[in-house]
């Protein structure tokens, strides 16, 4: 059998860097005996003789000296081995699959929240899927998705959790001031029923929280265009093409253009964001980790740090 034994060989490095026998021993903390049966049993594995011995000093020979320089790359991977998989085991490293709404404020609060993640845990690798609230949570339930930020309203599903996250206003973004879209302080149900619009796609958690706003009002409106992307349904907005409700954080002034208002809705619109999660989920995983710094994270202590 030729296995290397690693006490055997950092006893033998040990000698090489100090140069005798017991001031191995002395820095290894073993007894001097033990040095010699290290050193003794490596040789008979290996075959070949590994350090020559004088009467004070003991050297590597050129096949010792080959196997220490070695020697040392190998304990080092060993070293970082043993500390990744403690490191696994305590939830610092691993690979996280996040679930995300398409929703253009979601997308846009990630590069912070991604900034803190890296700060924390350095070692969890955090890989975004774009897939909707629906999507998210079918991921959680199937197993390819490991956190999922998912709009409100949700039904109760089996095996899966949510811990609130965020909630923030709904707002109506208007083409600039016309005929068609005369200037008012709020927009109602009312007002925008009978105007073009721009919604989320059937299906969506946005386009089933918009239609309820309008249905409690009375009204049902039909979409002139429906997309799930914010960014291009605030250029369609730019154009002209019709209004648009949508999730807005900070400076309301900063979402408003020479062609573009924005409006408080009456009555109120909130939309909630929560974190999902697997109910069985390690409470000190990678996964866990994750979810711990989004709870933490909001746009206003961002703001505020700034």
């Amino acid at each position: 059998m030729r296995h290397l034994n690693l006490d055997q060989l950092r006893t033998l490095i040990a000698i090489a860097d100090l140069g005798s026998f017991s001031a191995a021993a002395q820095s290894l903390h073993l007894a001097q005996p033990t040095v010699s049966l290290h050193v003794s049993e490596l040789e008979s594995r290996l075959g070949v003789p590994l350090l020559v011995r004088a009467a004070r000093r003991a050297q590597p020979t050129p096949a010792g000296a080959e196997l220490v320089e070695r020697g040392r790359r190998l304990l080092r991977d060993v070293d970082e081995a043993i500390d990744a998989a403690q490191r696994r085991h305590a939830g610092l490293e691993g690979r996280v699959r996040l679930g995300v709404s398409t929703t253009g404020l979601v997308v846009d609060l990630l590069p912070p929240v991604f900034a803190a993640l890296s700060q924390r845990y350095p070692g969890i690798e955090v890989s975004p899927s774009f897939v909707g609230s629906e999507g998210s949570v079918a991921g959680l339930q199937a197993g390819t998705v490991d956190v999922a930020i998912v709009s409100l309203p949700q039904p109760a599903v089996p095996g899966v959790r949510f811990t609130p996250w965020l909630r923030h206003d709904m707002r109506a973004l208007v083409p600039a001031q016309s005929a068609q879209w005369p200037a008012v302080k709020r927009a109602t149900p009312a007002w925008l029923a009978g105007r073009p619009l721009i919604m989320n796609e059937p299906g969506s958690r946005m386009q089933a929280l918009t239609m309820e706003w309008f249905a409690r009002a009375g009204f049902a409106p039909r979409a002139r265009i429906e997309h799930n992307y914010d960014t291009a349904m605030r250029g369609l907005v730019e154009a002209g093409y019709g209004a648009a409700l949508l999730p807005l954080l900070g400076d309301l002034a900063t979402h408003a253009s020479p062609r573009v208002r924005v409006l408080p809705l009456s009555p109120r619109l909130v939309r909630h964001l929560v974190i999902g999660q697997r109910a069985n989920e390690a409470r000190d995983g990678p996964a866990a980790r994750v979810a711990e710094v989004l709870l933490a994270w909001s746009p206003e202590r961002a703001q505020a740090k700034a």
